[in-house]
């Protein structure tokens, strides 16, 4: 959605999210109840943090019996209360593709491979550019960091589950401690890596030993954060 944005095409984003995950084949998904022992048994506070929209983070967590297991959800529609058409709120340059033409009557649109573009060299090392967008989704740095003023998180007390390694990394570089899930493989910016979430609690046992205990009582069914005014 970001790089579609970002190369000039407009489209309504609930469309887009209705059309792309409500053709996934959700009944694949069980419930894990040892995940859910675990995230219960977790005595700290637990949030969601997704690119993908609330209604798709709900059937998801449902399918798998985890609606109950945590504060709330940070999801798309909490970062893009709005469909906006500059590239942020405080960014007068206009998008493009705002007040022009429809992609399919321009005469010669630009295509972004973002494949390629992630596969060039970067040999300075720094964090790889993208194309400006109205979107505010992860791996952006902005992205994490309103997420976590939403959520009255302080980073630096904060451990960020993850399974794509450039997520990881732009939360290290925000201040969060990391952990990649997926491998047990630790690249650059992960401070721990999991090849299964299940194997949490024997790789962080001090989570669970912690005298920080939650005061956090959850009702049952998880909640939506909604955005805040700067």
């Amino acid at each position: 959605m970001a790089g579609l944005r970002a190369i000039g095409y407009d489209f309504d984003y609930d469309e887009y999210h209705s059309y792309v995950h409500g053709r996934l084949p959700y009944d694949n998904l069980k419930p894990d109840p040892q995940l859910r022992n675990l995230l219960l048994t977790l005595p700290l506070r637990k949030i969601i943090f997704t690119n993908a929209d609330k209604v798709h983070a709900v059937k998801a967590l449902i399918k798998l019996g985890l609606e109950d297991c945590f504060e709330g959800i940070i999801c798309f529609e909490t970062l893009n209360p709005t469909h906006k058409t500059t590239v942020s709120d405080d960014d007068d340059i206009e998008f493009l593709g705002s007040d022009v033409a429809k992609p399919d009557v321009l005469s010669s649109p630009e295509i972004f491979d973002i494949i390629g573009h992630f596969a060039e060299p970067n040999p300075s090392g720094s964090p790889t550019l993208l194309p400006k967008t109205p979107i505010v989704c992860k791996p952006q740095e902005s992205a994490i960091e309103l997420a976590l003023k939403i959520a009255k998180i302080n980073p630096q007390r904060t451990l960020f589950f993850e399974d794509s390694v450039r997520n990881i990394q732009a939360g290290k570089r925000v201040g969060l401690h990391t952990v990649l899930v997926g491998t047990s493989q630790r690249p650059k910016g992960a401070d721990y890596a999991l090849e299964s979430i299940h194997n949490m609690k024997q790789a962080l046992p001090e989570l669970w030993e912690t005298d920080m205990k939650s005061e956090v009582s959850y009702s049952g069914q998880v909640t939506v954060e909604t955005s805040v005014t700067a």
